[in-house]
């Protein structure tokens, strides 16, 4: 009964931050991860470690390494989807869209090969995101939340 409150309490907040901000201009921090200078990206989600919260918006994933990414100032990606280490190329643009390309991992067979997929493809599949205190929030092109990440510390 709490998981399904917590999940619901979650969807719920998600969902009224999302329209805060597609009724929003996009902000400076926005802006500077574009016209930044020398190409560089910056922004709240560039040089950050995020660890897999949520896949979906209450599915936890429990898998041998905790799923993880990290974005570079040069748009390069790396980090792990809970089998594998993962890298590829992340694009970053206003109105908190975000875009991974060319995501290749390594080979490693474990048991949930399956589970790993599914993050690698959230990945692929994050159109905009939305970064509310610690976590950060991935959704696909359909507005569908796609899951969520946590801060490192």
């Amino acid at each position: 009964m709490k998981r399904n409150y917590l999940g619901r309490s979650l969807l719920m907040g998600l969902l009224a931050l999302t329209l805060a901000a597609c009724s929003s201009k996009p902000s400076d921090v926005d802006r500077r991860a574009v016209e930044s200078s020398g190409g560089k990206l910056d922004g709240p989600v560039v040089g950050q470690r995020w660890n897999l919260l949520l896949v979906g918006t209450d599915e936890r994933l429990s898998m041998p390494t905790t799923p993880h990414f990290v974005i570079a100032p040069d748009g390069r990606v790396s980090g792990h989807d809970g089998c594998n280490a993962i890298n590829g190329r992340v694009q970053l643009d206003d109105g908190n869209r975000i875009q991974f390309r060319e995501l290749a991992s390594t080979k490693m067979g474990c048991p949930q090969l399956d589970d790993a997929r599914r993050v690698t493809t959230m990945m692929e599949t994050a159109y905009r995101y939305l970064i509310d205190h610690d976590r950060l929030v991935f959704f696909g092109p359909d507005q569908r939340v796609l899951g969520g990440w946590r801060k490192a510390n």
